[in-house]
């Protein structure tokens, strides 16, 4: 897809109501620090639209990027390590929760883990969750450069055996610096929207 337009055009915290978009929307969700912003950016073909910091937890609202007056971008608050207390981490939880059952045009949700390292438990209970809400999440196995070229497959079967994912669900391999795996996650975009 050819990025004309990008606006950051509703950004939502804890309290805020869920915006009632026509456009089809793609979320993204993942732990705190795997290179959601970094991915989105890429997407984007921005640089830094999508705020990237050495800080976990910065994102703390859900963000919705309009891209080419077409669909949505839906970047979603990370989850682990934030510095944050477990009342903000339970708000943080409750309106991911809300944003996933109440959207009524969201295509298809994304969730982004560390090739480097097992799905931690906080991601196995999103993929499940993200299940049980309906959705069939594609795992973005992200930071593929931090990684030898032959562990790519062993790692991906390990986050499909921890994840315990159906062998017809995908895992897109995918790194920020070299942009491998961006033409993938492009193409499950524009069969989700069509």
């Amino acid at each position: 897809m050819v990025i004309k337009s990008v606006n950051l055009e509703t950004v939502i915290g804890v309290s805020s109501k869920i915006p009632e978009n026509t456009l089809p929307e793609i979320a993204f969700a993942g732990k705190s620090n795997v290179g959601k912003s970094s991915l989105i950016n890429a997407l984007m073909q921005r640089k830094s639209l999508a705020r990237t910091s050495s800080q976990p937890g910065k994102t703390q609202t859900i963000n919705f990027y309009n891209i080419n007056e077409m669909l949505y971008f839906v970047d979603l608050p990370g989850y682990g390590y934030a510095k944050v207390s477990l009342e903000v981490k339970e708000q943080w939880g409750k309106m991911v929760e809300r944003y996933l059952k109440k959207s009524a045009v969201l295509k298809q949700v994304f969730l982004l883990i560390d090739i480097r390292h097992e799905p931690s438990a906080n991601d196995k209970l999103m993929y499940d969750w993200i299940v049980s809400q309906g959705f069939k999440p594609v795992i973005i196995a992200t930071k593929l450069d931090k990684i030898s070229r032959g562990a790519s497959s062993k790692q991906v079967g390990m986050i499909r055996k921890t994840l315990k994912m159906p062998q017809s669900e995908p895992v897109i391999p995918f790194s920020a610096q070299t942009k491998q795996g961006l033409e993938d996650i492009w193409e499950v975009i524009e069969n989700a929207i069509a």
